[in-house]
């Protein structure tokens, strides 16, 4: 059943979004300050309350999301989500209308997806995969980089929807059907890698008794450098912040997508592999929702050294 909140601001479209977590809640939140009307549902209604508050509707359903909308948006942390959202007497397709619109935000991989498009061909459904980039901060800035794999018809229709969520200039059409999936996570691969190879390098530096600004300088004036080692490993040294905003298990799914990718297309990915593994070892040691930036931990650990920068009594590095 949908019950409706006040003040629903009017627009083009009604934009339906299953999925109100650390990225999904920054979103819906952007959208309906851009005047997107909106239906939502999740597995936990309170993370609706302030949608609602402000003019969104509750859905009990997915198909009931999907019935009332002219776009429907999931960011889900799993294929299997994706899945159960879609398929079966309650799911998004159920309750799409036939030339409807269904955006895949999540993280996932292309078969979900593929099989609505084949299974549903007669139903003239428009489907984008479309991941993004930025973590929950960049999700409730409103400045995501978002890959959209899919039509360029609907790519272009689409993209109001899309600059309500993420940075204009880093909406990047990347190709047809599941080139955004695939692009996401290269993307996650490679972060994951300068990661685990980072905090080698750092523990293992320290631990031979090299200062550590010293060395990270050392190093972001090489050909070595990378955005990893200039900026995103600040929270670690500077914060011991392992950014607990992304567990480490959705980490783990992500690498093991990307294994997944790899073996579906036939590359021999073992750099990946043994990253996956760093991933998962980490996980064990330190539990499941443990940061996606704990492999530094892990190494500090072995290592026997704390990767911390010291300030100076005027806060100067």
């Amino acid at each position: 059943m949908i019950r409706e909140g006040k003040n629903v601001t009017d627009n083009t479209l009604t934009i339906g979004f299953i999925g109100l977590g650390n990225m999904g809640s920054g979103m819906t939140k952007n959208l309906q300050q851009a005047g997107f009307p909106l239906i939502v549902t999740d597995i936990r209604p309170e993370a609706a309350t302030e949608l609602i508050d402000n003019g969104a509707r509750w859905a009990d359903t997915a198909a009931e999301v999907a019935a009332g909308s002219d776009v429907v948006i999931t960011m889900l942390p799993t294929p299997r989500h994706v899945d159960s959202v879609v398929n079966g007497p309650t799911g998004i397709l159920a309750g799409i209308r036939d030339g409807g619109t269904w955006i895949d935000m999540s993280t996932s991989v292309p078969d979900v997806a593929a099989a609505a498009r084949r299974d549903h061909a007669h139903r003239d459904l428009h489907v984008l995969d479309a991941p993004v980039s930025g973590m929950s901060v960049g999700a409730a800035a409103g400045r995501l980089q978002i890959f959209v794999g899919g039509d360029a018809d609907d790519v272009a229709r689409l993209r109001p929807v899309l600059e309500a969520m993420g940075d204009p200039e880093r909406i990047l059409h990347v190709g047809g059907h599941g080139a955004g999936y695939a692009v996401k996570l290269m993307l996650n691969q490679l972060w994951f890698s300068h990661l685990v190879a980072t905090a080698e390098v750092l523990a293992v530096g320290v631990k031979a008794g090299v200062d550590l600004e010293v060395l990270r300088t050392s190093i972001i004036a090489s050909p070595a450098n990378s955005n990893f080692v200039e900026n995103d490993v600040l929270s670690v040294l500077d914060h011991g912040d392992y950014d607990e905003g992304f567990a480490i298990a959705l980490a783990c799914k992500d690498l093991g997508l990307s294994i997944d990718l790899a073996r579906t297309v036939g590359v021999p990915v073992e750099l990946s592999a043994v990253v996956e593994q760093v991933y998962r070892r980490a996980k064990a040691q330190y539990g499941d929702l443990a940061g996606e930036m704990t492999p530094v931990k892990l190494y500090e650990d072995l290592a026997g050294v704390s990767l911390r920068r010291v300030a100076t009594p005027e806060g100067a590095r």
